[in-house]
């Protein structure tokens, strides 16, 4: 391998380990996922989510979610009076992150098992907002905006920087999809396609300035990351605030940079590069025996040895 081969591959492995690192602050989900084989979970891999939550997109439209999120008063109060996100925000991020994984590509006992861990941390979320509303965290229209706003949010994330765009079908199967694993927490009203999703989150009546919403954007916007991750991490903020609708970044005081889709597109395609796709949605399509493209992975798969040289689960494959 010549020197500059070297180094590019020693580049790569570095954007893989500050990447993986960021989201290593909880137990990964899918740790035991090859005792379950051939459970397809609630997506499995014809679904849209898998190549949807899959792909470097993803990192954009969490970044969206939790902007969009903090446009809600009682659900942003919720967040800075129970979150230790201030103290430990790579560790709720892990978490945030460990419940996306597992709902969306764990087997079926691992999905009940994220759904159980987040209804548990919810139950003490209770209180009351500046306006005077109470709150619950488990509530259904409280669940609805958390859960929606997850949805629209990976889902636009991906139509604009993903590397294809969606049809009209494949993004209101991503949506009924999404449906399913909303309906385990409980939240209602939940839209079923993909544009009657975007105009609800868009022209959602319970949303407006907070005190809590100036912090969370603030903390959105600047979170205390490693220096070396700053600048890819600003322009993936970028990125998304591009993409709220006009109304929410009013509320959120964000504003669309010119430039902000071409810079998405570019730091994406890059981590794309770098990193593949998921290793969750490897090790998923291993575990239900599916065919694995080639060329979509390049990341080490977290199964103990337990995948034979030809991509099979040890013992399974022929």
């Amino acid at each position: 391998m010549s020197r500059l081969r070297t180094a590019i591959e020693q580049y790569r492995d570095r954007v893989v380990d500050s990447t993986t690192e960021l989201f290593a602050h909880a137990p990964y989900p899918l740790a035991d996922t090859l005792d379950y084989p051939g459970d397809p979970g609630l997506c499995g891999p014809d679904s849209v989510t898998w190549p949807v939550i899959g792909d470097a997109a993803a990192f954009i439209g969490g970044i969206r979610a939790l902007l969009i999120q903090a446009a809600h008063p009682e659900v942003v109060a919720g967040v800075a009076d129970h979150s230790r996100y201030r103290e430990d925000p790579l560790g709720r991020l892990s978490r945030t992150s460990a419940y996306v994984t597992a709902t969306s590509f764990g087997a079926m006992p691992e999905v009940a098992a994220a759904v159980e861990l987040v209804r548990g941390a919810h139950r003490p979320v209770t209180g009351e907002s500046h306006r005077g509303r109470r709150y619950s965290a488990g509530a259904p229209a409280l669940a609805a905006w958390v859960h929606n706003a997850l949805t629209d949010s990976f889902l636009q994330a991906f139509q604009f920087y993903g590397p294809r765009r969606l049809s009209a079908e494949r993004a209101d199967q991503f949506v009924a999809e999404q449906t399913a694993i909303g309906a385990l927490l409980g939240a209602d009203p939940m839209p079923e396609t993909a544009d009657g999703l975007a105009r609800w989150i868009a022209r959602h009546d319970d949303l407006g300035p907070s005190p809590a919403l100036a912090e969370a954007v603030g903390f959105v916007r600047h979170p205390p990351l490693p220096w070396h991750v700053k600048i890819p991490y600003r322009l993936m903020f970028v990125a998304a605030a591009a993409t709220v609708p006009a109304r929410l970044r009013r509320i959120l005081g964000v504003r669309k940079v010119p430039g902000a889709i071409l810079l998405g597109r570019m730091i994406i395609a890059a981590l794309r590069w770098a990193l593949g796709s998921s290793p969750s949605w490897h090790v998923s399509l291993v575990r239900v025996g599916a065919d694995v493209p080639d060329g979509l992975f390049r990341q080490a798969l977290p199964t103990d040895g337990r995948i034979d040289e030809d991509g099979t689960m040890r013992g399974i494959g022929a």
